[in-house]
């Protein structure tokens, strides 16, 4: 049955109750269940580490930074280099191949696993991030997704891994640059988000 132009002219002046939006609610917050991998005195204890030897100590000391890391459960190769004021978050989580290079103020914020391949260039303040919060939620939860760095990758200074990114083997993050998806091997990427611009060819 068909509605008579007057019964549409009633519908349409019916007031229309307004969405009233939901509210982010940080007090709500909680990451109690949020794995940490290590208990909290071996947590304590490497804050107090971090605070004296990676972030404050002027020289690179880097075989006893790596010494150091590999006490506290990271897997660490040969010949790594760790600049001065490098941040790593947790080094139980933190996998580092040969050869690999820490730039200065770089930061490592593994609250998922971060692997980094052997050859790898990490440059000065470049952000691995391995977290994330759910905004669709009031309780703003939090989402930590693992970043692996493969073989032969250079992450440029000032440059930003996102959650969950692989950076393929050789491939090149410039500087300032954002990843948010997989970078293929021997891909040069630039921009926010990067795009891939050309091909790394090595001689």
């Amino acid at each position: 049955m068909e509605m008579t132009q007057e019964q549409l002219a009633n519908d349409n002046a019916r007031p229309v109750a307004p969405l009233v939006p939901s509210t982010v609610a940080l007090s709500s917050y909680s990451a109690a269940s949020f794995d940490r991998g290590a208990g909290r005195v071996k947590e304590v204890l490497w804050i107090l580490t971090n605070q004296l030897l990676f972030q404050w100590c002027p020289v690179k000391l880097s075989a006893l930074k790596c010494w150091v890391l590999r006490r506290f459960g990271a897997r660490v190769g040969q010949g790594v280099v760790v600049k001065p004021q490098v941040k790593i978050t947790f080094p139980w989580k933190l996998t580092l191949g040969n050869n690999v290079w820490l730039g200065e103020e770089c930061w490592l914020l593994n609250l998922a696993p971060i692997t980094i391949g052997d050859d790898v260039c990490i440059s000065q303040r470049a952000f691995l991030c391995t977290g994330n919060h759910d905004y669709t939620r009031t309780t703003f939860d939090l989402i930590t997704r693992p970043v692996t760095i493969e073989e032969g990758a250079w992450i440029g200074a000032a440059a930003w891994v996102g959650p969950g990114v692989r950076v393929g083997s050789h491939a090149v993050l410039a500087a300032g640059s954002v990843a948010t998806q997989e970078l293929e091997a021997y891909g040069v990427y630039q921009g926010n988000p990067a795009q891939r611009i050309k091909k790394r060819v090595l001689q």
